[in-house]
This record gives structure tokens, C-alpha cells and sequence, in this order.
């Protein structure tokens, strides 16, 4: 008897789908996807050291999104972080956003909302030292995680999301 309530609830199912065939060539989403790509911008400055799986920052539409930034020395490559502990890397991963932010036309001004990393919650408060001389006042929202490893070795790492400067 329950094999009989399953077979004619899914007939019903089935009887109350439409199928509709698709032309040749016909592929869903393709004009969404060209329309999407074509409003992103890569923002890539020179000497800022990124890896190559990331754009530094993409911009789209009003907004402006950065990859996470950490604290590696300007034009070296392969990137090597600054000497020092979290306290030298928050600064030059400020450095490294400020860079980025000048190349998409935009400053810490613009900065709406930053992420926060840490390799260890116990540096929360020296960051916060350093992080908050670049965002004196009024600062953006935002959040601070601790992780298991950040890239290269790290002890910080910020992203951030600022809007496009009006003209």
C-alpha cells in the first residue's frame, strides 16, 4: 500500500511539472554572465605583493573589494613579510591596502567594512594598536577572526570593501 501512495504522489509531481524544450545553443545565464564580467575591473598595482591564484582588488559597480592584504615587503618577490611580529606587519598590510585603494582611485576614506585575521587571537589588541592610526575616526564596520595559519606564514590579514569614490 505504501509503495502505491509514493508511485501516484510522484506521478502527480510529475503531472504538475512543465517541460519546455531548449533551442540549440540556448545556454542559461550566458548574457548575464558577459553583462557581470563586463563591469569588473581588476585593480593589480605595481609592487604590491599579491599571489598569482588573486587579484589585489576588484572593482564593481560602487564597490570596491580587497583581497586580503598581509604585511609582505613592497616590490620582493616571491613576497616576504616585514621583520618585527604583528605589530610591523599590521602597518605594512595598512601600507599594502592604502596602495591598492590609490590604484582603484580610492583611500582609506572610502573603506567601508575590513575582516580581520590573526594566526593568533592573542595579538587582537596589538593590532588593534596599529589598525586603529589608520582609521582614527569613524571607522568602518568591522569583524576579527582567529585562524589556524594565515598565507606565507602571516600573523595578520586584512581584506576590506570600500565604495567607488563619487566624482
Amino acid at each position: 500500500m505504501t509503495r502505491s501512495i509514493v508511485a501516484v504522489l510522484l506521478l502527480l509531481l510529475l503531472v504538475g511539472c512543465s517541460f519546455e524544450e531548449r533551442q540549440s545553443g540556448d545556454i542559461e545565464g550566458t548574457a548575464v554572465t558577459s553583462q557581470m564580467e563586463s563591469h569588473k575591473e581588476i585593480i593589480q598595482p605595481e609592487g604590491v605583493a599579491r599571489l598569482p591564484v588573486f587579484s589585489s582588488a576588484v572593482k564593481s559597480g560602487n564597490l570596491i573589494f580587497l583581497s586580503g592584504a598581509i604585511g609582505a615587503r613592497p616590490g620582493v618577490n616571491p613576497p616576504q613579510l616585514v621583520e618585527g611580529g604583528v605589530v610591523p606587519e599590521t602597518h605594512q598590510t595598512m601600507q599594502n591596502i592604502i596602495a591598492v585603494l590609490d590604484a582603484a582611485g580610492a583611500t582609506l576614506l572610502d573603506v567601508i567594512k575590513c575582516t580581520v585575521f590573526l594566526a593568533d587571537i592573542d595579538d587582537y589588541a596589538a593590532v588593534n594598536e596599529a589598525y586603529v592610526q589608520y582609521f582614527p575616526t569613524d571607522p568602518p564596520a568591522r569583524s576579527a577572526v582567529a585562524g589556524s595559519g594565515l598565507a606565507l606564514g602571516a600573523r595578520v590579514e586584512i581584506e576590506c570593501i570600500a565604495a567607488v569614490p563619487e566624482a
